[in-house]
């Protein structure tokens, strides 16, 4: 007869193992999975986003690298970006552009954005400049007399100061370039007025039509108008106007009358100074050529009235 409490007693231990037969491993797969497809995914939008000639780079690259990298072109780059064959503008519709050169439809259109912007400006420049001249005219006591003999417009180069002789109140002394006390003020106070814009000046001299006793062969009104736009010049500066402002001074005689009715008018002889925009001013430098040189030295000899020669212009 046995003994029930001699019987051994045994003990089961159940080994459990996590995951059963699986395991942990489908999880790093599912992360790859996903890692894969954001990269994928990423690639597509960057392929959809890149220009066609970029894309053309690209795939020229992939199909011959070493020929790409011996010899330049198209993928090695050359784009607008530092990144070979890419450009850091995803909404161009050309191809690459090469290292050194612009979008050239884009710098087309900001100059000329740019340059109205700057006409623009300049307009309203010279426009409140002839405010100012007319406000001192009106203002200044010794210029208010005068005011019918300065005349004011705006036109296709600029702002234009032109001051007429009247009958009985000449700017000049007769068949000569001595300018009379008042219109030494007049140009003083005009040239002072001149410094408060940045545009340079060019001034005319211009006379009526009589002719001294010699005719064009000797002294003419071409050295008596050139004279007396030389004579404006400096008393412009004297006045205050910076020297360097002016770019031209020129005589045209009679060949530019104001009253075309009546040749021997009065208000034939006249001083013309204009305010230029930039677009004639480079139109008077390139007319010149490009070796011109412009500075405040005198443009103009000047000429002595011969004896006996009688009164002109």
């Amino acid at each position: 007869m046995s003994d029930d409490s001699t019987r051994p007693i045994v003990i089961k231990r159940k080994k459990v193992v996590a995951g059963g037969a699986h395991g942990g491993a489908w999880k790093i797969a599912y992360a790859d999975f996903v890692t894969a497809m954001m990269a994928f995914f990423l690639l597509m939008w960057l392929l959809g986003s890149t220009a066609k000639g970029d894309l053309q780079g690209i795939a020229e690259f992939f199909q011959n690298p070493l020929k790409v990298a011996r010899e330049g072109g198209s993928g090695s780059g050359d784009a607008s970006s530092v990144l070979k064959g890419g450009g850091k503008d995803l909404t161009r519709q050309s191809g690459q552009v090469k290292r050194g050169e612009v979008d050239t439809e884009k710098k087309t259109y900001f100059a000329k954005e740019t340059n109205a912007e700057f006409r623009r400006k300049e307009q309203e420049s010279l426009e409140n400049l002839k405010s100012q001249i007319e406000k001192m005219i009106t203002e200044t006591p010794q210029l208010a007399q005068f005011k019918k003999q300065m005349l004011l417009d705006i036109t296709s180069e600029g702002l234009r100061i032109q001051i007429v002789d009247e009958q009985n109140r000449p700017m000049f002394d007769s068949s000569s370039a001595e300018l009379k006390p008042y219109t030494r003020d007049i140009l003083r106070q005009i040239g002072r007025a001149l410094n408060s814009v940045p545009n340079r000046v060019s001034l005319a001299g211009h006379t009526d039509a009589a002719q001294f006793a010699g005719g064009d062969r000797g002294f003419s009104n071409w050295e008596l108008s050139a004279n007396r736009a030389n004579s404006s010049r400096r008393e412009l500066i004297n006045g205050g106007m910076d020297e360097s402002k002016v770019l031209r001074v020129v005589g045209q005689s009679s060949t530019i009358l104001f009253d075309k009715n009546d040749p021997l008018n009065s208000v034939n002889r006249r001083i013309s100074i204009v305010v230029l925009n930039r677009k004639a001013e480079t139109a008077i430098l390139q007319e010149e050529g490009p070796e011109a040189e412009v500075g405040g030295e005198e443009a103009l000899p000047g000429f002595q009235l011969p004896n006996g020669a009688k009164t002109a212009g």
